[in-house]
């Protein structure tokens, strides 16, 4: 299927703007007098009021898709009170005045030079933190490493708040300060960060240290060309004590081997131990999943971690309740070589109960696959068993180190 295009006029905003640079919110009525959700990209577009037209991307909510599965405001076309419609001119230009070298530029925030979503109608010049015009160019202009920087590695978004949570509560226990995390957010899903809830919470908490987008992700406090500098961005930008790489909302799978976009966590393996750093997996575990390649170990992971990782990563691995569950991820994590290629760490997940007063401080319900841990408890306990190893790697435990 093609990009299918639908127009249709905003009846209703729903709440506030999320930002400046955010998305916003929409009811809108398309020809066919349906009613339905949008979201409108207000890094390109000024925000939208009752009465305007729009020209949506349906694409995803026709396939009947979860992952994108609403539509998108791609360019307003004019207001019904208007006798002749004209497409919305970008914020800053003017067509009747093509810019020029000798046209001085408007005062605010420095222009970058570096596209993203090239070659598409959407392409959008960002500051990325490497590029000449950067601050912080004369860092990347020089070899950097990550110096042992514990970097968490999930397939999930919805790993990053339970693992900020327990990071969080780990350093209450020990009356220590709370460790500077920075989240660094893959292209394997959305691309605005601005779509990810997580993140708009966590910053509300001041949880975040910030966030880098790199590839084809934008809208990060941090702007990167390569999960390489953003990792180094992390760490020498942010000064980072501790990374949360993982894609933002949504996941594509096949049903294939190779097949998925959450094999990117065995590649960020990769990078991490090139760049000095110390890789530590979030394991996707589930025994609440009733696909058969996610019960237990995901193939994801098996694959991922198995082989498309080619350094070594610390993998901690929850010793479940049940010991059919764990003779279950024992034969499984045998299968798939995991111990040939990484250092594994079996070890006790926390309690229930700590485990959920520990994400219950996030005041927003946290679910993966719709199952918060009540229903799906391994996969939080493996998350959490991740972190905790991660935060003995930032304390000094050099044991667990792959």
């Amino acid at each position: 299927m093609r990009i299918q295009w639908e127009t249709a006029v905003v009846i209703e905003t729903v709440g506030e703007p999320l930002s400046s640079h955010g998305l916003q919110e929409v009811r809108v009525q398309l020809a066919n007098g349906e009613t339905a959700a949008a979201l409108h990209d207000l890094a390109v577009g000024t925000p939208l009021r009752p009465g305007d037209k729009v020209l949506l991307n349906t694409t995803a909510v026709r396939l009947g898709l979860g992952t994108g599965g609403v539509h998108f405001v791609h360019a307003k076309l004019g207001r019904l009170d208007e006798s002749v419609d004209s497409p919305e001119v970008p914020v800053g230009t003017d067509p009747r005045e093509p810019e020029t070298q000798d046209r001085p530029r408007s005062s605010g925030p420095q222009e970058g030079h570096i596209m993203k979503l090239r070659y598409t109608s959407l392409q959008r010049a960002v500051l990325s933190v490497e590029e000449p015009s950067s601050p912080h160019h004369a860092l990347f202009a020089e070899s950097r490493t990550l110096n042992g920087m514990p970097v968490l590695i999930g397939e999930l978004h919805s790993m990053l708040p339970a693992a900020v949570c327990w990071l969080r509560e780990l350093a209450r226990e020990a009356g220590a300060p709370v460790p500077r995390i920075a989240y660094v957010m893959t292209d394997g899903g959305a691309l605005p960060l601005a779509v990810s809830g997580h993140v708009r919470r966590l910053r509300e908490l001041g949880w975040l240290a910030g966030a880098v987008t790199y590839g084809h992700a934008y809208g990060g406090d941090i702007e990167a060309v390569n999960k390489f500098t953003a990792l180094l961005a992390a760490r020498h930008v942010l000064e980072a004590d501790l990374a949360i790489v993982c894609m933002g909302p949504g996941i594509t799978g096949t049903g294939t081997p190779y097949g998925f976009s959450g094999i990117e966590a065995g590649e960020l393996v990769g990078a991490v131990h090139a760049l000095g750093g110390v890789p530590v997996a979030m394991a996707r575990i589930s025994f609440a999943d009733p696909r058969p390649q996610h019960r237990g170990l995901s193939r994801h992971t098996a694959v991922a971690l198995g082989e498309a990782a080619l350094a070594p990563a610390c993998v901690p691995l929850p010793l479940l309740p049940a010991e059919a569950d764990t003779a279950l991820l024992r034969e499984q994590v045998r299968q798939s070589g995991l111990a040939r290629r990484h250092r594994l760490l079996w070890e006790a997940p926390p309690s229930l109960e700590d485990m959920a007063a520990a994400l219950e401080a996030y005041g927003r319900p946290i679910t993966s696959m719709g199952r918060a841990w009540q229903d799906d408890p391994a996969f939080f306990a493996a998350i959490c068993t991740a972190a905790e190893a991660a935060y003995r790697l930032l304390r000094g435990g050099g044991q667990d180190k792959p």
